[in-house]
């Protein structure tokens, strides 16, 4: 199985960022990815502050699905040009979104921050996987501060799109291949970890 992953992601070395909507299977989708992407050391890093019993549920429910998948976890809600991860093979961010929450919180260079963030963890491990939201779909108007989050997080994800090797979209559990060569097959059987 590993052969044919190299083979179709041309591994190691990759940059592939994962989008869906909520619940969509796009973090275990994602976490398997890193299984399959690195038998060394993978940093997960998390992105939830934990506020709130919603939060702190997800929060839970997300550290009980990858106790057994060999994940050391670093919690970053912002900042990520801070950390040093050079003794990893694979780092999975999750989640985007709620970064680009967080850091509009404390900096209106947000994005800029966020994007040499991202830089700074390409030069450092060789592969490194991005979770993200899609959220653009729904066709609600919001209030002017959700639609410049929206708007951030747009901009946001279609610069990583552009610089990510593979982007998969996963939707109700089925990964769809936007970006880069692989083998549908493949790439389903990752999400069952087959």
């Amino acid at each position: 199985m590993m052969q044919k992953l190299k083979n179709m992601y041309g591994l190691n070395n990759k940059f592939i960022l994962v989008i869906g909507a909520s619940a969509s299977g796009k973090s275990e989708y994602a976490e398997n990815l890193c299984l399959h992407l690195s038998k060394g050391n993978k940093l997960y890093i998390a992105t939830m502050e934990p506020y709130g019993d919603d939060a702190k549920f997800r929060i839970d429910r997300h550290r009980k699905l990858r106790k057994t998948k060999g994940f050391d976890t670093l919690e970053k809600y912002t900042n990520l040009g801070e950390v040093k991860a050079t003794a990893y093979d694979t780092i999975l961010l999750e989640c985007m979104s709620t970064l680009l929450a967080n850091e509009m919180f404390i900096t209106n260079e947000y994005k800029k921050n966020i994007i040499q963030g991202i830089d700074n963890f390409k030069m450092q491990v060789p592969n490194l996987v991005i979770i993200s939201n899609n959220v653009f779909t729904d066709g609600v108007k919001y209030e002017q501060q959700t639609e410049a989050y929206i708007k951030a997080l747009a901009e946001i994800n279609i610069t990583l799109a552009q610089k990510a090797d593979i982007v998969i979209e996963v939707i109700c559990g089925i990964p769809i291949v936007l970006k880069g060569e692989t083998n549908y097959e493949e790439s389903y059987n990752i999400f069952f970890d087959v």
